[in-house]
């Protein structure tokens, strides 16, 4: 399986970001596990994730997952990769 996807660092963490906006990748806990293996995969401590608005009024569904593969609520350095990430790939012009 090829996955494009784009690697970034934000204080000291690095993220491996995926744009699942054009269709999901329906990635396995242990794909995501390899994605995030330093010695095997690309290495990250997570995998962020843009997916398609799932309601409205909102921009983007915002998906992270730990190195273990495990799907988790917040990451304070990856939300300011994913906002960078949007704007320069063009998925939004909002500032806001």
């Amino acid at each position: 399986m090829h996955i494009r996807f784009t690697k970034m660092q934000g204080a000291g963490n690095d993220f491996v970001v995926l744009d699942e906006t054009q269709g999901r990748l329906g990635l396995t806990t242990a794909q995501y596990r390899f994605l995030a293996d330093r010695h095997f995969g690309v290495g990250a401590d997570q995998i962020l994730t843009v997916r398609p608005s799932p309601a409205t009024g909102l921009d983007f569904e915002y998906v992270i997952h730990n190195a273990d593969g495990g799907e988790v609520e917040h990451c304070g350095n990856g939300a300011r990769c994913f906002v960078r990430y949007v704007r320069d790939k063009g998925l939004t012009d909002k500032s806001t």
